[in-house]
């Protein structure tokens, strides 16, 4: 089970990753609000442990950010703020729970176990348009019932798109999505949406990937014209 951990303090975040570890737990580190940022958006995370002071982006605007794009992984935010408003701001901003520093390492597992179990008590979601189906939770796109092997970045260029199914997605909106923040060239999404095309739309005779002249792309469904 994979931990991504944000956390700007080197100390700290070398000793939750020894103790995560240990603990039994795959973690990734990030160490400013931007990397986190990416990372939350192409890793599939059980948990996500988030500082909210953070160089770049700070813990509240990148859980805002992930709930905003619909993502859904836990979020543990991590703060040497304790009082009762910063704490509301957090849970109000999408954070699942809120830790104070300093901290109890035994009340830190604890509390990620129980997110854990929270989130597995849920259903994954899975974005339809037609016959074309995504498990965001597992990361693995289906077309008629066929699994597609689709790479992280295409399955986040998809997952975009079916998100706003039917509507014209810019090729900056797709940049900022499934790219890293310093990605500006619109040619890597024409690039990905070519290979995607390919894969999901030519193998099954479909066009449901469509040009929007002058924006980008929107995904449909293309059953009716199969």
């Amino acid at each position: 089970m994979r931990i991504l951990v944000v956390e700007d303090e080197a100390d700290l975040a070398r000793t939750l990753h020894t103790g995560l570890t240990a603990e039994g737990y795959s973690v990734d580190l990030a160490h400013d609000g931007r990397q986190g940022l990416w990372m939350a958006r192409t890793g599939e995370y059980a948990v996500v442990v988030l500082d909210l002071m953070l160089p770049g982006l700070n813990g509240y605007k990148v859980c805002a950010q992930l709930r905003r794009e619909g993502n859904a992984t836990p979020i543990l935010l991590l703060t040497a703020k304790d009082g009762e408003w910063d704490q509301a701001e957090a849970l109000d901003t999408g954070a699942d729970d809120y830790l104070a520093k300093p901290f109890s390492y035994l009340v830190l597992v604890a509390r990620l176990r129980a997110l854990v179990r929270r989130a597995a008590a849920v259903a994954p979601p899975v974005l339809a348009v037609g016959d074309l189906s995504l498990d965001v939770a597992a990361r693995v796109c289906r077309r008629a019932g066929v699994r597609v092997e689709v790479t992280p970045r295409e399955f986040s260029v998809l997952e975009l798109l079916a998100r706003r199914a039917g509507q014209a997605v810019s090729k900056a909106d797709l940049l900022y999505h499934a790219w890293p923040d310093d990605a500006l060239d619109p040619n890597l999404v024409e690039a990905r949406v070519s290979v995607l095309r390919k894969k999901v739309d030519a193998a099954f005779d479909r066009r449901s990937v469509q040009t929007v002249r002058g924006i980008g792309y929107r995904l449909v469904d293309d059953r009716e014209h199969g």
